[in-house]
């Protein structure tokens, strides 16, 4: 191939943390039990509810979710680019509104706030009425489903939560596991 036919491909950019390194790349907890749960998020919900009622309701605090895709009337969401102050690698932008989309698949995690109340972090990828393609973190709290229900597929996380906690590397909070308490 001559050099006037090689694509263009932009290096990928080289990420260091603000923090001390940590060599433990990976924080795991093996579950000793799950429950798997198809759920139909209900229309006219916001995303975060459609996904945090149902399942506490049920006794899951912890999980692993699918979307497998749906209308929304409703669908915010943002994108992670370098943060410009340099107190970590991104920093999330502005919410951006997709207006009324169509949410194409997407992937959830279910765990606790630093202030204990329930988190939905959610990543995906969708359609605008334009047609465009988009995806980034959603805004679960500001995503109102349209007019037809969503199928979810849950894996309950049980015998651990999963809280966000600060993490001194990244210098963001995380959703970390962390072994239940009798209180928890």
């Amino acid at each position: 191939m001559r050099q006037a036919e090689t694509p263009n491909r932009a290096r990928p950019r080289l990420l260091i943390h603000p923090g001390r390194f940590n060599p433990v790349r990976i924080n795991s907890l093996g579950a000793p039990t799950a429950r798997h749960v198809r759920l139909s998020l209900a229309p006219g919900c916001t995303l975060y509810e459609a996904i945090v009622k149902p399942l506490a309701g049920i006794g899951i605090r912890n999980a692993s979710l699918t979307i497998l895709g749906g209308a929304f009337d409703v669908l915010s969401y943002c994108v992670a680019p370098p943060d410009p102050s340099g107190q970590a690698v991104i920093a999330y932008t502005a919410p951006i509104d997709a207006g009324t989309a169509y949410m194409v698949f997407g992937n959830a995690t279910l765990g606790r706030s630093l202030k204990g109340e329930p988190l939905v972090h959610c990543h995906a990828t969708l359609r605008t009425a334009a047609g465009e393609l988009r995806g980034g973190h959603i805004l679960t709290e500001d995503c109102v489903i349209g007019p037809q229900p969503i199928s979810a597929l849950v894996t309950s996380l049980e015998g651990f939560n999963l809280q966000q906690a600060y993490d001194p590397e990244t210098n963001i909070p995380l959703l970390q596991p962390r072994k239940e308490q009798a209180d928890d």
